[in-house]
C-alpha cells in the first residue's frame, strides 16, 4: 500500500488502455476447463452478489472493494441499481460487507466503479482512486476515507483524453496485446503488468523518471485480470478467467469458471505457479482478483459473488 500517486494513475491508464473486452471478442475463443481446488473454510460473503470487480486491502485489514460494474457485452444481475464500494474488516471473526456512504456532491445514480487503488499519504490519511464508468464514458473519482464515520467524502473527478487516448499518454513500456491488471512489489522497486489476452504478467523494474524496463515475461496459460501482492511474502496473486469467452456469451447452465493462481519466486529464474483456488462456476463464477491478509484470500469476480476462504 502506500502507492504513490503517480502509479496509481499509470495503473488506471494502463486498466483504460487495455480495452480488455475487445481483446477477448478478436483473441479469446477457445475455453479451458479447470479442475476443482478449494481452500478451507470458505464462505459468500452476504451483500456482495453483484460483483466485486477489484479490491484493495489496507495495511490495517481493511479491504475496499468496487462492486456493480455495468459493460457492454458482460452480465449484469442488478442493472437499475448503481455501483457502490464496500468495505470489510479483515480482523473480525466473521467479517461483514458495509457499502460505504458518499458525502460531497457526488452522483451516486451514475456510478459504474471498476478498478480501485489505494494511496496513503505522509499524514496517513487514505484515498481512494476509483474507475468509473458513467454513460459508459472513463473517468477517475477520488475520494477520501473518513475512519471513524466509515464514509467515503468525494473530493475530485479526474477528466482528460488521456483516459480514452493511448496515443496521447506517455510510453514507458511496450509489448503488450492488452495490458490491464497492475501493482508494485512491496519495496517499489517492481511493477508488474497483467496481459491479459496474451495469457502472462510482465515484470519491469521501475526507474526514479518512472520509465520501465522488462526484465522478464511470466506465460501463464490463462487470461490474467487484476494482480494484487501478498504481503507477507512478496508472491503474485491473479485473478484468472479459464474461459472468458462463458463471461461474454453468457449461460447459467454453462457458466464460466474461476482461478486464482499464486507466483512465487518472481525475480528468479523459474518462479513458481500454483493454483490457491479454481472453480468451474458452480460456486463462483469469472474470478477477476484476489487479494490475500493474514492467511485469509477475498476473491472477487467481475458480475457474480464474492469468497472469504482460510489459506
Amino acid at each position: 500500500m502506500g502507492k504513490l500517486v503517480a502509479l496509481v494513475l499509470l495503473g488506471v491508464g494502463l486498466a483504460l488502455v487495455g480495452e480488455m473486452f475487445l481483446a477477448f471478442r478478436e483473441r479469446m475463443s477457445a475455453s479451458r476447463e479447470v479442475e476443482p481446488v478449494e481452500p478451507e473454510n470458505c464462505r459468500l460473503i452476504e451483500e456482495l452478489e453483484n460483483g466485486s470487480e477489484d479490491i484493495d486491502i489496507l495495511p490495517s485489514g481493511l479491504a475496499f472493494i468496487s462492486s456493480g460494474l455495468k459493460y457492454p457485452g458482460l452480465p449484469n444481475f442488478a442493472p437499475d441499481e448503481p455501483g457502490k464500494i464496500f468495505l470489510m474488516d479483515l480482523n473480525e471473526q466473521n467479517p461483514r460487507a458495509q457499502a460505504l456512504e458518499i458525502s460531497g456532491g457526488f452522483d451516486k445514480e451514475l456510478f459504474n466503479p471498476h478498478g480501485i487503488s489505494i494511496f496513503i499519504d505522509k499524514d496517513h490519511t487514505v484515498y481512494l482512486y476509483v474507475v468509473n464508468h458513467p454513460h459508459m464514458k472513463s473517468t477517475v473519482e477520488i475520494f477520501k476515507f473518513e475512519e471513524q464515520q466509515r464514509s467515503l467524502v468525494y473530493l475530485k473527478t479526474i477528466k482528460h483524453e488521456l483516459l480514452k487516448s493511448p496515443r496521447e499518454v506517455k510510453v514507458v513500456a511496450k509489448g503488450f496485446c492488452s495490458a490491464n491488471g497492475i501493482t508494485v512489489s512491496a519495496d517499489q522497486k517492481y511493477v508488474y503488468v497483467a496481459d491479459v489476452a496474451a495469457k502472462n504478467i510482465h515484470i519491469m523494474e521501475k526507474h526514479d523518471n518512472w520509465d520501465l524496463t522488462q526484465l522478464k515475461v511470466i506465460q501463464l496459460g490463462t487470461l490474467v485480470d487484476n494482480l494484487t501482492v501478498d504481503p507477507a511474502t512478496g508472491d503474485i496473486l491473479a485473478g484468472c478467467h479459464p474461459n472468458p469467452m462463458k463471461l461474454l456469451i453468457y449461460n447459467p447452465e454453462d457458466p464460466p469458471g474461476s482461478e486464482v493462481l499464486r507466483i512465487q519466486n518472481v525475480l528468479s529464474e523459474k518462479p513458481r505457479v500454483s493454483t490457491v483456488y479454481a472453480n468451474n462456476g458452480s460456486v463462483l463464477q469469472g474470478t477477476s482478483v484476489a487479494s490475500v491478509y493474514r492467511g485469509k484470500i477475498l476473491i472477487g469476480t467481475v458480475f457474480h459473488k464474492t469468497l472469504y476462504c482460510e489459506l
